[in-house]
């Protein structure tokens, strides 16, 4: 019997999708040719069939971010509600080559130097590819008209619109990268995970510090025993401290609609509200129609790697306090309060006991541990300090420098080997390797990132019920003591618009 599989006839072959026909056809020139790449195109030489065809959906801020890291691939297409806002990320890129040029002139170390040339070239390769890629305003007609040309799809939108937009690329089998948080609701994180892995794609939250080197540290310190058995963490930020406002009303004055923008497209799933420039461009993250907050913000940065480190799992209890919503007394609650506190509790879990997490943001500190040197300051930015029994730990934003305390503690420690696999490429690209190999999902993947952002949505939704500690069914996804507070797990969405599981 010959080995040599049977080629398949024309018939065979129309029904096969372009990524199974491009796979099969490089197996097959490979059993026949096997020469090194850059043989064939040069060194470095990537060939078109080893892209990935990205389409990016929310493109004038974290989004072209995003597509920067990812510029080694196929941008085939650009999906933007405001054409003049996303245009003007794009040809800003001439001024940003310049200045990175310029910063590399004076780099003073071969660390500061490779990142520079790295973000070179993506600034190159971006350049050359934004004139090429199709845009859209409306991601459904994107959708229609590329079909099968999109491999993947990076949603960066406003909150309110992650999940509806993220629910039509499941439906269509794409690949999903959604920026944090993973949705607007819990219910939505729930279903948007469970959705996902019924399609069975690849996925990653857009909290790029679950890739990192200092992720990796905490957990295996913690793992080790560094500070013994966890009992209690801090989590701070400043925001929205001078990055956008929060605590006001909803504004009143009549602005006309920019030409370039389709606002009916950014309310999307929201109640309908008169344009105004208070709302965007960005803006839009303080108002409780379109965005959750400082903990939707940066939770995701910050409470990621106790909830990893110490396998957390659902909390079983939220209370909170705060600052004045914004609002007034026919209209209140329109915008998130200046500052919060909100407590969770964790039940014990496997040989871990019970934990205390108390969130604080709006410039809200905790207290200094008595451990730390005098001649060291607290990151007035954000951070988060676990406190065991033995010791203490603290890192800063996105788990970047972990330290523990005292100063002479981390000294001594002798660090565990490393045994968590190590992503030595960006955060984005690695959710583009697990999608060409097929046999992995990345490590924020939606299976982790939903219940992460279960668990920060419940956080916001506590300051509307100020000093009631809810307590929390994950399992049934209601409070037992609380329906009015169960409201908000879900919401009502415009007519017209929803995930329409």
């Amino acid at each position: 019997m010959s080995d040599k599989k049977p080629t398949p006839n024309k018939e065979e072959k129309k029904s096969l999708g372009r990524r199974d026909f491009i796979k099969g056809a490089a197996l097959t020139a490979a059993s026949f040719y096997i020469f090194p790449r850059y043989v064939l195109g040069g060194p470095g030489f990537v060939a078109p069939s080893d892209k990935f065809n990205v389409a990016g959906i929310g493109v004038g801020g974290m989004g072209r971010a995003n597509l920067l890291n990812l510029s080694s691939q196929n941008i085939v297409a650009l999906c933007d509600v405001d054409k003049e806002y996303a245009n003007k990320a794009f040809t800003k890129l001439d001024d940003d080559l310049s200045r990175a040029q310029t910063r590399l002139s004076s780099a003073k170390t071969e660390q500061e130097r490779k990142s520079i040339n790295d973000q070179i070239t993506n600034f190159r390769q971006l350049k050359e590819q934004y004139p090429k890629a199709k845009q859209f305003q409306d991601y459904r007609e994107m959708f229609d008209k590329m079909k099968k040309d999109i491999d993947g799809v990076v949603i960066a939108t406003p909150d309110h619109t992650h999940a509806v937009i993220a629910m039509e690329a499941i439906r269509r089998k794409k690949h999903l990268y959604v920026q944090k948080p993973l949705t607007y609701t819990v219910h939505e994180a729930r279903t948007l995970a469970e959705a996902a892995r019924k399609a069975k794609i690849i996925t990653q939250m857009g909290n790029q510090g679950h890739s990192s080197e200092g992720a990796r540290l905490i957990n295996e310190w913690i793992w080790d025993g560094a500070i013994g058995s966890v009992h209690t963490v801090f989590a701070w930020t400043n925001r929205p401290m001078a990055y956008w406002p929060q605590g006001q009303a909803r504004p009143t004055n009549t602005v006309a609609v920019p030409a370039t923008l389709n606002w009916d497209l950014f309310v999307g799933p929201a109640p309908m509200r008169p344009y105004h420039p208070d709302y965007h461009p960005f803006a839009w993250r303080g108002w409780t129609d379109f965005g959750v907050g400082a903990l939707g913000d940066m939770g995701a940065h910050l409470l990621d790697h106790p909830n990893w480190a110490l396998k957390l799992g659902p909390p079983v209890s939220v209370e909170a306090s705060s600052t004045p919503w914004g609002g007034t007394k026919e209209d209140p609650r329109v915008s998130y309060p200046l500052a919060t506190q909100i407590t969770y509790e964790f039940a014990a879990r496997e040989n871990m006991p019970p934990v205390k997490l108390i969130w604080t943001d709006g410039g809200i500190m905790p207290p200094r541990p008595e451990e730390l040197d005098i001649s060291e300051n607290m990151n007035t930015g954000g951070g988060v300090i676990m406190v065991g029994d033995k010791g203490k730990l603290m890192h800063d934003t996105y788990g970047s420098n972990p330290r523990l305390l005292p100063k002479s503690r981390m000294e001594s420690y002798k660090q565990p080997a490393k045994t968590i696999p190590r992503i030595d490429v960006s955060h984005e690209m690695d959710w583009v390797r697990c999608c060409k190999d097929g046999k992995k999902q990345p490590s924020s993947n939606f299976d982790y990132a939903g219940p992460l952002t279960e668990t920060m949505l419940l956080g916001m939704i506590a300051p509307r019920f100020p000093g009631k500690k809810l307590s929390w069914d994950s399992a049934n996804l209601k409070f037992t003591n609380s329906p009015e507070a169960t409201q908000f797990v879900t919401r009502e969405y415009r007519q017209g618009w929803g995930l329409n599981v």
